[in-house]
């Protein structure tokens, strides 16, 4: 009978892999804490609504990449495919608006596109993410932009780049947006396919296509930041003086528009050359109609969202999952050892410590070769001997010294080894 594979574009995150996810984790919620962020995590399906509501049904993510299904009562149900949407959905269902506010917020977690799988970008993904919703404040958007700068200082990624813009408000954009097309109507043939199907629909979005054809094309287009009213002006004027104070290095890009209907003023994008033609580490902006959008009065927000593998892959060389320390193998020869050993194991982790048992029947040679390998400071030798006189030898694994303590005392020495008198 064949095998069973793992679906196209997912990926199993094994043991040693898993240990460079939990610094990436612990860094990410040491971090977030330090800025006031609270942990939220919402449900991995939502009602296929909130997202075409939310995103925008011309997106690229609503129209080709969203796993939806229906369910058993008819309902039309879709797995997340970011997370902005859910944590405003649960802002409003929870009533955290009635909250002092700001409310700050992040997640983690998987996330489904249905796209072609390549490096950093798979089927199912994992995205870290934040969100301060209720806040106008410019100092908010900087606040952003500096807790995932500090997070990729944290992890001892360094190579990347920021880049910035402002895509204007629902005053000011329309206009830009006509100026944009009269702009773009002579070369509208020589875009490619999905830029022409944006032309009517989402024209912003033809800025930021990565066809080489499509960027000459477009390169004279007229700059959205000559197009902002003066309160998106003031806005974006004001952030970066935030940044330059902060001392955040960025690079202002007109091009930048993000791919999500509901951005508005502030958008940011951190690049990375590390990652090849997909560069981008994450990104987000200000989203000050999203609230409203899906049901709730007129709320202003930020906020930002990383891809981790992409993370993972561009801080290769810097973060890394360091195993444990085995604090103590516990090596049994006959089954009087065998029973005293097994009992002292779980003695030993109960007090806190890191224990291994043999499970497979080896003779101590191999139980101690197995040792070694798995990088025990400590061996606690118990054969039948050592059982009847209730004693334990305590081998040290880095200067070779043995002693024989009482059962007892073993679980004493190790404590105090390790420093936990």
């Amino acid at each position: 009978m064949a095998r069973i594979a793992a679906p196209r574009g997912t990926a199993d995150i094994l043991p040693d892999d898993a240990r460079r996810w939990q610094a990436l984790e612990n860094a990410m919620r040491d971090v977030f804490a330090r800025y006031g962020y609270g942990e939220i995590r919402t449900p991995i399906f939502e009602h296929t609504e909130l997202f075409a509501r939310g995103i925008g049904e011309d997106t690229d993510v609503v129209e080709k990449e969203m796993y939806t299904f229906e369910d058993r009562g008819e309902r039309s149900l879709t797995l997340r495919p970011e997370g902005t949407a859910g944590a405003v959905r649960a802002y409003l269902e929870r009533r955290l608006d009635t909250e002092p506010q700001p409310v700050k917020l992040w997640y983690a977690g998987p996330m489904f596109r249905y796209e072609r799988p390549q490096a950093g970008r798979a089927r199912q993904f994992h995205q870290l993410g934040a969100e301060c919703i209720g806040t106008m404040d410019p100092a908010a958007d900087a606040e952003i932009i500096a807790m995932a700068a500090s997070l990729f200082r944290r992890i001892g990624l360094a190579d990347y780049e920021l880049h910035l813009n402002s895509i204007g408000c629902p005053q000011c954009r329309p206009a830009y947006v006509r100026k944009l097309r009269e702009a773009l109507e002579p070369v509208r043939d020589s875009l490619c396919k999905s830029c022409q199907d944006r032309f009517e629909r989402n024209t912003l979005r033809v800025l930021d296509c990565k066809r080489e054809s499509c960027r000459a094309a477009t390169q004279d287009a007229p700059s959205i930041l000559d197009s902002l009213c003066e309160e998106c002006a003031d806005h974006f004027a004001t952030v970066r003086r935030y940044l330059d104070e902060l001392g955040i290095e960025y690079v202002i890009n007109p091009r930048l528009v993000r791919g999500l209907d509901y951005y508005t003023k502030t958008v940011f994008e951190f690049l990375s050359p590390v990652l090849g033609a997909q560069d981008a580490l994450g990104g987000g902006g200000r989203y000050d109609g999203l609230v409203e959008t899906l049901g709730g009065p007129p709320t202003p927000a930020v906020g930002f969202a990383a891809g981790m593998e992409r993370i993972l892959l561009a801080a290769e060389g810097t973060l890394r999952g360091e195993a444990a320390a085995l604090d103590a193998y516990v090596a049994t020869l006959g089954d009087a050892g065998r029973r005293v050993g097994v009992v002292l194991a779980e003695r030993l982790r109960r007090a806190g410590l890191r224990a291994e048992l043999d499970y497979m029947g080896r003779s101590l040679k191999a139980q101690m070769r197995q040792a070694n390998r798995l990088g025990a400071k400590t061996v606690l030798i118990i054969g039948d001997d050592e059982a009847k006189a209730g004693t334990v030898q305590l081998r040290d694994m880095e200067s070779g010294d043995e002693r024989t303590v009482g059962v007892d005392e073993a679980v004493h020495v190790l404590q105090e080894k390790r420093g936990e008198k």
